[in-house]
């Protein structure tokens, strides 16, 4: 499986392809670097972002999970850059429970592109993050993508 590492503000990640699609994220740098087209322009629109741009990450995913998890994970897709839902508000469209969403948040293979960071507990209320160092990290995610035009952060 070809894997590219990037050095970001958030640590070191590793992202891996299969097929010609982005199957994980990962925190941690990999021993095994293949450059490839998709790679490199994943890592490039990863620079972008944490250079405080707002790329469109329209990559092709292939994220391995079940039938719900992968139903949370397009919802979120939807989030735009700067923006949250709660998990309570996911629950409610896919008519299903907040905790549920948040496990499936918890697994998602493909953090930041997948922006599982714009999942918020009721009340604006940071929760679990899987990636890095915790809610540290989805703090420091929401925070680059504050601008004055979306202080109410609200999708």
């Amino acid at each position: 499986m070809p894997q590219l590492s990037v050095h970001s503000p958030v640590g070191d990640l590793t992202i891996s392809e299969e097929d010609r699609k982005i199957v994980s994220l990962d925190w941690g740098w990999s021993p095994f670097q293949e450059e490839n087209e998709l790679l490199l322009k994943t890592k490039n629109l990863l620079d972008q972002y944490f250079d405080g741009g707002n790329p469109d990450f329209d990559l092709p995913l292939n994220p391995q999970g079940t039938v719900f998890q992968k139903n949370v994970w397009d919802i979120m897709l939807e989030i735009p850059y700067g923006k949250f839902l709660t998990y309570g508000e996911i629950s409610n469209k896919l008519n299903s429970h907040a905790r549920a969403v948040g496990m499936a948040c918890g697994q998602n293979p493909i953090p930041i592109i997948i922006p599982c960071h714009r999942v918020i507990g009721k009340n604006g209320k940071l929760t679990g993050f899987s990636g890095g160092e915790g809610i540290e990290t989805k703090r420091y995610l929401l925070d680059l993508e504050e601008t004055d035009e979306n202080l109410s952060f609200r999708f």
